[in-house]
């Protein structure tokens, strides 16, 4: 069978937003915010593996959260480093996509939609991930 979807990924110390293309790579879904313990990086990937069997994954597109100035700093190391750690496990390609700023959009939709503080916290992730990988799909 073809494989034919993107899989966003907004990866953070204790969870991973994931998001998915219909298809056609046209339009970007949320799928799930996926909890892991602290740092254990490892746990992330075995879910990002299944997820890319369930969804049909051609390709992943993972934030890279450098700091306003362009700097790479820690949190987008651990980026790096993840799609690795990926790439060393499977032959689906990962591309690093800027997304600095991507929270705070993804904030400002949630709360623009009137979702609570608490519910926001539990799907901005999802929406962080759907924010960049549908850039990434309408820049195709």
């Amino acid at each position: 069978m073809m494989k034919t979807r993107v899989l966003g990924l907004d990866l953070g110390s204790v969870t991973l937003g994931v998001a998915v293309s219909d298809g056609l790579c046209m339009i970007a879904r949320t799928v799930e915010t996926y909890r892991f313990n602290p740092d254990n990086y490892k746990a992330a990937v075995e879910r990002v593996l299944e997820l890319i069997e369930e969804l049909d994954v051609k390709e992943i597109v993972l934030g890279l959260p450098k700091h306003m100035n362009g700097d790479i700093g820690i949190r987008a190391q651990i980026s790096i480093d993840f799609k690795e750690m990926i790439e060393a496990r499977c032959d689906t390609p990962v591309i690093l996509i800027d997304e600095r700023l991507s929270t705070v959009a993804a904030h400002k939709i949630l709360i623009s939609a009137d979702v609570s503080r608490k519910n926001r916290k539990k799907v901005v992730d999802q929406v962080a991930a759907l924010q960049f990988l549908q850039g990434y799909l309408d820049s195709k």
